[in-house]
């Protein structure tokens, strides 16, 4: 019988899937566009779980509130999929036990094991993506909540008088801190007449500007650019420095689509965080690392997920 374990992270755009063996290397990988509707995303996962080939266990990460059965309550990239059984769904449809958890907690499982956080036992893992995600582990185990609603940082309030959140509420972290903060940041400062160089690199258009122009020019130096990704630090910071007070964890992993950009911002982050932090110089600081296994972490967690010998306690 094959021990290799199946996983699958649904993201906004894609579903990707990988088989990994014992070690928690990747054997197999696939992948299918995310649906926007219940069935056919049922339907997109048992084809990407077919396409697999063997496997002892699968194991799902979706974005969004999952409850600890498996029951998608809603999530921000698939708005039109509310209350969604995938447990039950998709073990009817392939007639076998499934495991489902979050996206960002599965990440978090991965990193933990093979990835960044091997051998930390108390660490929080917070995904710098289109919005900000995360996952916490506590004394050796993966936490998931009473609901297993743990890990939306992104809706921390950093600002009551802020941004607009979608949520419903303003100055939630993830409008400052995520891949699509750092845009608004850039455009901002763009249509002030602040970053000619990053409005060249998108073309000349300031309301076309986004974070990987920001990271263009700032590797080339740009003055302009490299105040943005200060500005951008200060905000991650903050919130790292709030979740630092809650849950005093030995490390931080930095994931998401940031991550590729791990190079310009651990510094200022640093700086950032040591300048925001309450008392600095009377404790000790969490490392602060980036993500070691790109986008395939959640469908890694996800295949570990599935393994009772990596169940949350």
């Amino acid at each position: 019988m094959t021990s290799a374990r199946a996983g699958i992270d649904v993201g906004g755009t894609k579903c990707l899937g990988v088989l990994i063996d014992e070690d928690g290397a990747v054997i197999a990988e696939e992948r299918r566009p995310t649906p926007q509707q219940g069935d056919a995303l049922i339907e997109t996962l048992a084809e990407v779980v077919g396409a697999l080939g063997t496997m002892a266990t699968i194991g799902i990460g979706v974005p969004g509130l999952i409850t600890l059965d498996g029951v998608l309550k809603a999530s921000p990239n698939l708005r039109m999929i509310i209350d969604l059984d995938v447990t039950e769904r998709l073990s009817e449809r392939l007639d076998r036990r499934i495991s489902v958890g979050n996206d960002a907690t599965c990440a978090t499982l991965a990193e933990w094991t093979v990835g960044a956080g091997r051998g930390v036992s108390d660490l929080v893992m917070v995904t710098l993506g289109t919005g900000i995600g995360g996952g916490v582990v506590a004394a050796g185990h993966l936490v998931v909540g009473a609901n297993g609603f743990t890990g939306e940082f992104g809706h921390m309030v950093v600002d009551p008088h802020g941004l607009p959140c979608p949520c419903g509420r303003r100055g939630c972290w993830e409008r400052y801190a995520s891949g699509s903060g750092l845009a608004q940041l850039a455009r901002t400062a763009a249509v002030g007449g602040r970053l000619r160089r990053v409005v060249d690199v998108a073309g000349g258009d300031a309301h076309a500007v986004r974070g990987e122009h920001v990271q263009a020019a700032a590797r080339e130096g740009d003055d302009g650019a490299l105040a943005v990704i200060d500005d951008f630090a200060r905000w991650v910071a903050l919130g790292l420095v709030n979740l630092t007070n809650a849950l005093d964890p030995a490390a931080f992993v930095l994931g998401g689509g940031l991550a590729e950009g791990a190079d310009l911002y651990l510094d200022p982050i640093q700086r950032w965080f040591e300048e925001l932090l309450y008392s600095p110089r009377l404790r000790p600081h969490p490392a602060l690392a980036f993500a070691e296994l790109g986008e395939r972490a959640g469908a890694i967690g996800a295949a570990m997920y599935a393994g009772d010998r990596q169940r949350p306690a």
